[in-house]
């Protein structure tokens, strides 16, 4: 089974980019999905991240709230790299027992795992083949302040905080650019997918 890695900044565009391959018959996992779960009520996971940042990053019904710890952690770098430290192990955990699973099911599948911060963690070594999605640095900036509410100095500050888009390529096999429309992104996704199909 080939192990492909799925990676690019906040909002380029990459879970639109896992969806097309998921309808191009790739078997795909989200790591924002298995985040989730490591942290849910109960877990090991989110005692020790309320461990680490205390009881006042939990909603009243006891769930982390993402957006409370998210304003904490991109304001201060040693809490983003504390709480790395914590999820990082977990989800690659989680996501080495779903490929495991996987590969005795379809061995001759292509497994794909999306996760924003695969090569800052050293996850991206871990896979046969990686690809970067990216989009232009303004288009980038436009999403993220649309899909999170943000304001222009905050999406800014979270850009900052993760590896530049260009020195993200400079570890990509394969390249997507979503800068321009659905189809072209689309079409991008099915030759990375034939290319793929090639090393399998």
């Amino acid at each position: 089974m080939l192990k492909v890695g799925l990676t690019g900044s906040i909002a380029v565009g990459k879970s639109f980019v896992l969806a097309e391959f998921h309808r191009l018959g790739c078997h795909v996992l989200d790591a924002d999905k298995v985040a989730r779960e490591v942290v849910e009520p109960g877990t090991p996971g989110l005692k020790r991240v309320v461990d680490d940042f205390g009881d006042g990053i939990l909603k009243p019904d006891g769930t982390l709230d993402r957006a409370k710890l998210g304003s904490v952690v991109f304001a201060d770098e040693k809490k983003r790299l504390l709480l790395n430290s914590i999820i990082h192990p977990l989800v690659f955990e989680s996501q080495d027992g779903w490929l495991k699973g996987l590969e005795v099911k379809d061995p001759d599948g292509i497994a794909i795992v999306d996760a924003a911060l695969m090569i800052e963690s050293g996850g991206y070594k871990r896979f046969d083949k990686l690809i970067v999605v990216w989009c232009q640095p303004e288009l980038q900036l436009q999403r993220l302040i649309e899909r999170d509410g943000l304001s222009n100095d905050e999406a800014k500050r979270r850009i900052a905080s993760q590896m530049p888009q260009e020195e993200k390529k400079s570890y990509a096999d394969f390249l997507i650019d979503t800068s321009k429309s659905f189809e072209d992104t689309r079409r991008q996704t099915a030759e990375v997918s034939e290319q793929l199909e090639l090393f399998n």
